[in-house]
């Protein structure tokens, strides 16, 4: 009992160390991005370089007191995050020469969605003196690509303190999956309890997107816990976890080479919506067969053809290169054979075959012959033996096979003496009796 106490009395003593000194984060450096005045179809836009000082109490001023404007900057802003995503290790490097975080601030003007699956959010009335104000969306990355996050932030006409009403990020915003392996697409969002928009409900939406080509993956209105009918199989959401906690992660049973590209995870609130996009590469290496095999035994100065075939592997780009080993070890390049075309299958992956002809009559004692197919996804190989006749040097296997066959004619031989040394034996038995 006693040390938990202890335990307990030192929590509460961080807690209040936290508190006092440990409010604010460090500054972010950003680019407040917005249209110019008068700007028609192509608007021309302006960039003024901010400074945004965190901090996660509202009635806190110690970051202000620590820190005034700085000439270097053109805007600086006081910003409150209750949630503290902006306090991120991934946006604030510790130490060391790394690249900094990305960070762009934009104005935003709230306005009610047109999407079927966020028409009940804007059922109840709100009022309109809190849509009255300065909005802002802050749209940041990583500097170790681990954290990819979009802020809705609101401030007070004409101040500089906005305060963080809707965040949504992700942590994983760049994942690589084997074929046919389950995958999570990492997406959370956070709402200010304070906001009159957070008793309204919320609604969530995946998008894919592909060198021009998109569709709506899954929606849910989670006001009325219903899905939005899509023609996408095998995806969900882990309803319990989006409630409780705001992970609205997108789960693919099963990953396919059609899901490769960029997906986009929206979180709406009425008149409000962030998103972030998640990168899911699809690679998968090859299986290598080489054929024929075992090859048959050459004679000198015979023509050898080999195939090796590269299958079932994706992203299409491939390398072949052969070589062959020798009985004494070295290596030698035979390069990178006559190779086809790439053929796609049914489950759009890509199978490719190099072949490669072999001149007994130029490569001395033989050897292994080696394919091997460098890919994205990783490096394969395939070998096969070749045996010329009369100058092959014998392989460890025949080495192996010639020992075997000599201890089976060993025993064959003890076997039969021992059967003539029996039977010597009884004869002379039955002989001393006779007599």
């Amino acid at each position: 009992m006693t040390n938990i106490s202890i335990i307990l009395q030192s929590f509460l003593a961080f807690s209040y160390v936290m508190h006092v000194y440990g409010a604010s984060c460090p500054v972010l450096e950003c680019w407040f991005v917005q249209e110019k005045p008068g700007g028609g179809f192509h608007a021309a836009m302006s960039q003024d370089k901010s400074l945004l000082y965190i901090n996660t109490d509202l009635d806190s001023e110690e970051t202000r007191f620590k820190q005034g404007p700085s000439t270097d900057h053109d805007r600086v802003y006081y910003v409150t995050d209750p949630a503290a995503t902006l306090c991120s290790s991934s946006l604030h490097p510790s130490e060391g020469p790394v690249q900094k975080s990305l960070c762009e601030i934009n104005p935003f003007m709230p306005q009610p969605s047109t999407v079927q699956w966020t028409v009940p959010l804007m059922d109840s009335a709100h009022s309109p003196i809190y849509l009255q104000a300065d909005w802002y969306t802050a749209a940041l990355q990583g500097f170790d690509r681990q954290l990819r996050l979009s802020n809705v932030m609101r401030a007070p006409t004409a101040t500089k303190e906005p305060k963080v009403v809707l965040s949504v990020s992700s942590r994983t915003f760049m994942i690589r999956s084997r074929l046919r392996e389950p995958v999570v697409l990492d997406c959370g969002f956070w709402v200010d309890a304070s906001s009159p928009l957070s008793g309204s409900g919320f609604a969530v939406e995946w998008r894919y997107q592909f060198r021009g080509d998109g569709r709506l993956v899954l929606a849910y209105d989670g006001k009325s816990d219903r899905f939005a009918e899509t023609q996408e199989e095998g995806v969900g959401l882990d309803v319990t976890a989006l409630h409780e906690t705001g992970d609205a992660s997108l789960i693919l049973q099963e990953a396919q080479v059609r899901h490769s590209g960029t997906y986009i995870c929206t979180v709406y609130l009425p008149y409000l919506l962030a998103q972030v996009a998640v990168e899911l590469e699809i690679v998968e290496p090859p299986f290598l067969s080489i054929f024929p095999s075992p090859l048959p035994l050459s004679m000198p100065g015979q023509v050898v053809t080999v195939q090796c075939e590269a299958s079932g592997f994706y992203p299409l780009s491939l390398e072949f290169r052969w070589m062959l080993t020798g009985p004494d070890g070295k290596v030698r390049p035979l390069g990178q054979g006559s190779v086809t075309g790439h053929r796609q299958g049914p489950d759009s992956t890509f199978s490719q075959t190099s072949r490669v002809e072999l001149d007994s009559a130029k490569l001395d004692l033989g050897g292994e012959v080696t394919c091997v197919a460098a890919h994205h996804g990783g490096t394969r190989r395939a070998s096969v033996t070749l045996n010329i006749a009369g100058v092959s040097a014998p392989s460890i296997e025949d080495y192996m096979a010639m020992v075997a066959v000599a201890l089976g004619i060993y025993g064959l031989i003890q076997v039969v003496s021992w059967t003539f040394s029996s039977g010597s034996d009884v004869a002379n038995t039955q002989e001393k009796k006779v007599k």
